[in-house]
């Protein structure tokens, strides 16, 4: 259709023109002032600006400002993504451009209050080099909320069809209306935007992610939950394949490639941090002792500071490791690839020699750039089975059992110091979801713990240590990673709860980790160990990284740091880089297309502050968003089983109810207090129990029980039980809310109510009353 013209208008080149160029923000008073338009020209104008928009050649920016389609505004809302050293860097939270959205490093000159990750900011925004920064004008109120789910229909109490969007949070009470599901469908996991007030509240879908029932696919709501990046943009892909051909030669490298040197990792592993080598010391002032090497993943060669693929691993922090995919910190070019430490292979590593004594003290060390070529890649299991079998398996080389044997001999030294340290001794129970060739679940186990877990983990920590005390020494910046004793608060609580198995708990004592293992060990022999491990473990504080040392409590360390899993973590790069720094391990070269150096630089250094508090903020996320998966892998496993009987343990009790998991699966549901039966039941808050009214029912922590699984949700990872013998929809006859919850009564004040037989009262809680 032809655009009518009018006398005097400008033509739309002539606009876009003028938009591209103008170093503010352009509205249609700035155009028709620019173009000197008068009366119905003005008229005129805001329909062509109309004609503009529909046609796709402009945008419309906060303020009514115009922009070219798919460019970024003069004007924007940016969200702040990332806080990497003294920089805040955004993104819109609108684009439509084409590519990924950019980039946008933040100025904050002369703003009261720093910004922080996920806050809403309207900016000015100016091109500068190659890149963009943002000026901000105001901090934005946080948007609209927002929730991941899965649509699912049903039918009204009228018989009508109605979609539901069933929240992927297990802590989600309700399921919302939909107002407006978009083009996603019945089963799809989406992104909608909550409306309204109360029981008005709809949710409207924004985004379609995907069907999370797909083979290998359940890791999806946990990612999109989350908002963990799992693309890598082509930037990042185009450096990565620059960095993958970087020339690797001996020189500025120590030539280790004639040691047998081996990986030992899970069976499954594709990307190989760590390998180890040890030899008895020839040394007569070390007589007994050994010499080992860690060889680590040169990674600091291949990813160098400022560059796109720094920025994306400092953006993601870490890998995160589902049933079904790996969410990798680098592009699989390098995490798979060159950085990996395969055997046969040449490979680039950072190499610690360490001098290990008869009693398993580290007496010395150094770091050194190498060059390594593995003799092998070995499973865990199988590594085991060649040292308890003195058998090495058909594909290994003549050197590799010899070496394991020299391995376990040297650590046998260390294990014997690690005794002598006595750090926390927790065996809790790790849970490993099998897939089969299809993506479906093929089994639920507890993983094995084996001599060889720990003496990769021995030698791990050996090099961590040295690692931290080798910049502690150069009085260099350290990127420690810092567990701190716990807090006079939690140690309380775990004396009350102590109380009720009576045992005692001074809190006078100097508390070491010495004084959790003699506690554990008081309980090896009681049903109830892993209740007091569980109980230990929550009084703990959380491990986390930055440059002040405070020591590793758990460990029973004064210095500590992450060197040995550079592939997967961005702290161990940083040490890396730091150590290039120190001992002036950069190898000679400049390459053309990639950023020179490869240590930390003065800016890192300065920032190591607030690079730690990211980190370890990516690192939480992770950790919960693999809790999570494992969760909902769980209930889907267990949703072919409702109706069943299981053996449960019960891990926690509130007023409205207890929380069970199932015996060696794992997963958590809860037990409601209407279906517990039809007397009263009073919540001992200090020793963690539901007591029935006349005494002839209790329920505690750690108590196994046998129950009824009701519901598994593999949505949300939730689980439901009721007792064996309790009737259909519980001892009070309450409506059922539309997700199944029975949730206690509230008087006006509203405290919790349950009551006998329906009629309302109040907990009693023995000692408070709340």
């Amino acid at each position: 259709m032809a655009r009518k013209t009018h006398i005097g208008l400008p033509t739309p080149e002539q606009i876009l023109r003028f938009i591209e160029e103008s170093k503010d923000a352009v509205g249609k008073r700035e155009i028709a002032k620019h173009f000197a338009l008068h009366g119905n020209d003005k008229i005129a104008l805001k329909a062509l600006l109309k004609d503009m928009t529909d046609e796709g050649l402009v945008d419309m920016a906060p303020g009514r400002a115009f922009h070219k389609h798919g460019g970024l505004p003069r004007v924007a809302v940016l969200r702040v993504a990332a806080i990497e050293g003294s920089n805040a860097w955004a993104v819109p939270e609108r684009w439509e451009g084409s590519g990924p959205a950019p980039r946008i490093r933040v100025i904050e000159q002369g703003r009261k209050g720093a910004l922080g990750v996920g806050d809403r900011i309207l900016a000015r925004t100016e091109e500068r080099g190659s890149g963009h920064v943002a000026h901000p004008m105001k901090r934005l109120q946080a948007s609209a909320e927002m929730v991941i789910g899965v649509l699912v229909e049903e039918k009204s109490p009228g018989g009508k069809p109605m979609i539901w969007l069933r929240p992927a949070d297990k802590r989600a009470r309700f399921d919302f209306a939909v107002s407006d599901k978009g083009d996603a469908d019945i089963g799809d996991l989406v992104r909608a935007e909550l409306t309204g007030r109360g029981a008005a509240i709809k949710a409207k879908v924004v985004d379609r992610i995907g069907d999370p029932f797909a083979p290998r696919s359940l890791s999806m709501i946990a990612i999109a939950r989350h908002e963990i990046p799992h693309v890598f943009d082509g930037e990042t892909i185009a450096e990565a394949g620059r960095a993958a051909k970087l020339p690797l030669t001996p020189d500025g490298r120590e030539d280790l490639r004639e040691l047998p040197i081996v990986a030992i990792d899970p069976i499954d592993a594709r990307d190989h941090d760590d390998a180890v080598w040890a030899i008895p010391d020839d040394d007569p002032g070390n007589k007994g002792g050994f010499r080992a090497i860690v060889a680590i993943a040169d990674v600091s060669f291949y990813v160098r500071p400022d560059g796109a693929l720094d920025r994306e691993a400092r953006r993601r922090g870490n890998s995160v490791y589902f049933p079904d995919r790996v969410v990798p910190m680098l592009p699989e070019t390098l995490s798979a690839g060159v950085c990996s430490l395969k055997a046969g292979e040449d490979r680039a590593a950072m190499a610690c020699h360490l001098v290990i004594d008869r009693h398993g003290k580290v007496s010395a060390w150094r770091f050194t750039r190498a060059l390594v070529r593995l003799r092998a890649n070995i499973a865990y299991e199988h590594a085991q089975a060649a040292h308890d079998a003195n058998e090495a398996r058909d594909d290994w080389d003549a050197d590799v059992l010899p070496a394991l044997k020299n391995l376990w001999a040297s650590w046998a030294l260390l294990a014997r110091a690690r005794a002598a340290r006595d750090p926390l001794d927790l065996e809790l129970p790790e849970r490993q979801v099998i897939l089969d060739e299809k993506g479906g679940i093929a089994e639920i186990r507890v993983r094995d713990r084996l001599d060889a877990h720990r003496l990769i983990e021995d030698y791990m920590i050996a090099a961590n240590v040295a690692a931290a005390k080798a910049l502690e020494a150069k009085k260099s910046p350290v990127m420690y990673r810092i567990h701190e004793p716990p807090s006079r608060e939690k140690l309380v609580s775990l004396k009350d709860y102590l109380e009720t198995f009576e045992r005692s708990f001074a809190l006078g004592q100097v508390i070491t980790p010495a004084v959790f293992n003699r506690l554990i060990d008081g309980f090896s022999e009681d049903d109830r160990l892993p209740e007091i491990m569980q109980a230990i473990l929550r009084s703990q504080t959380q491990a986390y990284y930055g440059p002040a040392n405070a020591g590793h409590f758990g460990l029973a360390l004064g210095s500590y740091a992450h060197f040995t899993s550079p592939i997967r973590r961005y702290a161990d790069l940083i040490v890396h880089r730091a150590l290039v720094d120190s001992y002036r391990l950069e190898v000679p070269g400049k390459p053309k297309d990639l950023p020179a150096r490869t240590g930390l630089g003065e800016a890192d250094a300065k920032g190591l502050s607030r690079i730690g508090e990211a980190i370890s903020a990516l690192e939480r996320r992770a950790m919960e968003a693999e809790r999570e998966t494992v969760d909902r892998y769980v209930a889907a496993y267990l949703a072919t089983k409702t109706g069943e009987i299981v053996v449960a343990r019960i891990t926690g009790v509130q007023p409205f109810g207890f929380f069970a998991t199932v015996d060696g699966l794992g997963g958590d549901g809860l037990v409601p207090v209407s279906t517990l039966g039809s007397e009263r039941f009073f919540y001992d808050e200090a020793a963690r129990t539901l007591d029935s009214e006349h005494g002839r029912v209790s329920y505690t922590v750690g108590q196994r029980i046998e129950l009824r699984l009701t519901d598994a949700n593999p949505i949300s990872g939730a689980l439901r039980f009721e007792l064996p013998d309790a009737p259909e929809g519980g001892f009070r006859n309450r409506p059922p809310r539309r997700d199944g919850l029975k949730t206690p009564a509230k008087d006006k004040a509203g405290k919790h109510m349950i009551g006998k037989r329906g009629r309302p009262a109040n907990i009693r809680h023995k000692g408070k009353r709340r």
